[in-house]
């Protein structure tokens, strides 16, 4: 087995599969690259049994076989090259022999049949939509997703499609994010929640994208395909909380006010708050907010007076600033709008410019308990 790749091109395919491996895997054969050559076309593999994630590279060849590389030393050695043609030579004694312009190198190699197969989708639904769209949708929502192993299903983002839209929830039962397109839809009505491992290597690689995405799914897995890449990967199992039944649907008290000024105010203010609560406090009378933050184990405190467009009754609130700063700093809009029902009812915020057609972004946050 001998096939002629550019070094460039290989690290540039092998550091995006990289990112399924995981440091420390139960089976050894995972910390290789699957290298499976046919003629002239090289089909690369990394996987950590929940997801598996492959590329198609064009190489000059014209003989087939399948080898397990180890993944860190091959990237290891690849980042040092300047571009050039490699020849990866698969040599009797399980070694296999890269050859550069200055020299050789030889690193021992698996079998590539113990390299897990990837799944095969059965009677798959589909979906098509434009990679950055994707990219977008998971950047908005996965930071709100959770981190509890109690709660499998909260640490994942929810995709529903249906004939009318695709929405994307993310929650972690303080804040909750909700993203949605009508201007793209799916043939038939289908819901999944999907790990976050697999979405943070697809946020990474389609920002940007012109590419179409494929999105197939069943019960148990779901694949994307774009380009020359293929990802598949297990659904978390279980049934995503109604997220609808807690966004509160009457909220008469609606502040506006420049994403940016209150971003930085409120994280001035939290420099100053409780250490455990983060709590900071929301005054809104007529078109002045004022925010303030207290930590009394420590005699600290701050307020900052803003000015803002108001409309309903003078109000107080508490949120926790690092949900607050979160969410303000995940919205791109130049103004933003909050609104809200009473201080023990979560607040919505919303962008209020800088949506393309198409497009909403519901952010809700939950208030904290003031101690008057």
């Amino acid at each position: 087995m001998k096939f002629i790749v550019s070094s460039t091109y290989l690290l540039k395919q092998l550091q995006t599969l990289g990112g399924v491996i995981n440091n420390s895997n139960t089976l050894p054969i995972l910390d290789n690259f699957l290298f499976d050559l046919k003629q002239n076309t090289l089909t690369v593999s990394a996987s950590d049994l929940e997801t598996t994630m492959s590329s198609i590279l064009e190489v000059d060849s014209d003989a087939e076989g399948t080898i397990a590389v180890p993944a860190k030393l091959l990237l290891e050695t690849l980042k040092t090259f300047p571009e050039q043609p490699l020849t990866f030579v698969v040599e009797n004694n399980n070694t296999v022999e890269i050859s550069s312009n200055h020299g050789k190198y030889a690193l021992a190699y698996a079998d590539g049949a113990e390299f897990p197969k990837a799944v095969e989708l059965a009677d798959p639904s589909s979906t098509t939509i434009l990679g950055d769209v994707l990219a977008t949708a998971l950047n908005k929502t996965i930071f709100a997703a959770g981190n509890d192993d109690l709660r499998p299903v909260m640490s994942g983002v929810f995709f529903q499609f249906s004939p009318e839209n695709l929405t994307f929830v993310a929650t972690d039962a303080h804040k909750l994010v909700k993203y949605q397109r009508t201007d793209i839809t799916a043939s038939q009505v289908a819901e999944f929640i999907m790990p976050k491992k697999p979405l943070n290597l697809l946020k990474g690689i389609l920002a940007g994208s012109e590419a179409d995405v494929t999105i197939e799914y069943n019960d148990s897995n779901a694949k994307f395909s774009f380009e020359n890449t293929e990802l598949i990967c297990r659904l978390i199992d279980g049934k995503y909380p109604n997220y609808e039944a807690v966004i509160p649907k009457e909220n008469p008290n609606k502040l506006t006010i420049s994403r940016t000024q209150l971003l930085s105010s409120v994280r001035r203010v939290s420099i100053f708050s409780n250490k455990t609560t983060h709590q900071i406090r929301l005054k809104i009378a007529g078109a002045e907010l004022n925010i303030s933050a207290e930590d009394i184990d420590y005699s600290n405190k701050a307020e900052e007076r803003l000015t803002c467009s108001y409309q309903g009754d003078d109000m107080q609130i508490g949120f926790n600033s690092r949900f607050l700063t979160e969410m303000l700093n995940n919205l791109t809009s130049d103004d933003i709008a909050l609104e809200m029902s009473l201080p023990n009812r979560a607040g919505i915020l919303t962008p209020a410019d800088g949506l393309d057609e198409g497009e909403t972004v519901t952010m809700l946050v939950m208030p904290v308990m003031l101690n008057s």
